[in-house]
């Protein structure tokens, strides 16, 4: 298979503090991949390190084959997209203007037409449920609404490479299991996916693969199956769970159980 994000033994230190340590991760053509972790882990930084946002203290990042640092912005822009914690501030633009924007980094490109920009911006509207707010000014939307924008936006920009930072965060269940079915979906329409999940459970049902992050290194990594061993998930989270397998879904479910 393919290998679209290749990230070989990055660290990276802020003063003396290092907050990735070490963290290898290779990530292939259709596969969905789940970073979870305490507080303060590393997982955010991590993905930045993928997204180029930041330059790695040691070791390098290649996405669809080329190092980030070379990668012009407008090329990186069209090999992954990269949804922050915080990505919507109050800006005077409307849902679709917003979702628009990830049509960016192909403007002006002969080889695609208005329609197919056009086409991409209505399937992310309708994917993350926000059609129905086109019109609606960014500003004045519920944080939940705002985060599918945000999502339909990284929909609409159509890369082969997709990084998220908890874009489950403010919404409800529906919402949630609706935003990791269009991850999931794009994982299997061929995008290498790599998003940073809270809820464990949720990345048990949805992803291929897991990894768990501890004090800025990879603690362990594999199949939610391997992953989640009661030992390993209490120790991580210096917290007792109980791990079973699911009810009606394929795959274990992570329980707490009073310290």
């Amino acid at each position: 298979m393919t290998v679209l994000v290749e990230a070989d033994r990055i660290s990276f230190t802020l003063g003396a503090v290092p907050l990735v340590d070490d963290v290898s991760l290779h990530v292939e053509v259709g596969e969905f991949v789940a970073v979870v972790g305490p507080n303060g882990a590393g997982k955010s930084t991590l993905l930045r390190l993928l997204a180029g946002d930041l330059d790695p203290t040691r070791g390098s990042v290649s996405i669809v084959g080329e190092p980030v640092h070379k990668t012009s912005l407008r090329q990186l822009a069209r090999r992954r997209s990269f949804l922050s914690q915080h990505p919507s501030p109050d800006v005077p633009f409307t849902v679709r203007e917003v979702v628009t924007m990830g049509r960016y980094p192909y403007r002006d490109d002969p080889e695609i037409a208005p329609e197919a920009d056009a086409a991409a911006v209505d399937a992310a509207l309708a994917a993350t449920d926000v059609a129905y707010l086109s019109d609606r000014v960014v500003a004045t939307l519920s944080g939940g609404e705002e985060q599918r924008v945000s999502l339909a936006r990284i929909l609409a920009q159509e890369t082969p490479v997709m990084l998220l930072d908890e874009p489950t965060t403010a919404l409800d269940i529906a919402h949630q299991e609706l935003v990791m079915r269009s991850l999931r979906a794009a994982a299997e329409r061929g995008a290498a996916v790599v998003c940073v999940v809270h809820d464990l459970n949720l990345a048990a049902v949805f992803a291929d693969r897991v990894v768990l992050m501890r004090d800025g290194a990879a603690a362990v990594a594999g199949s939610p199956r391997t992953v989640y061993t009661e030992a390993v998930l209490s120790d991580v989270y210096d917290h007792p769970l109980r791990v079973i397998d699911h009810p009606f879904r394929d795959g274990p479910l992570v329980l707490p159980v009073d310290g």
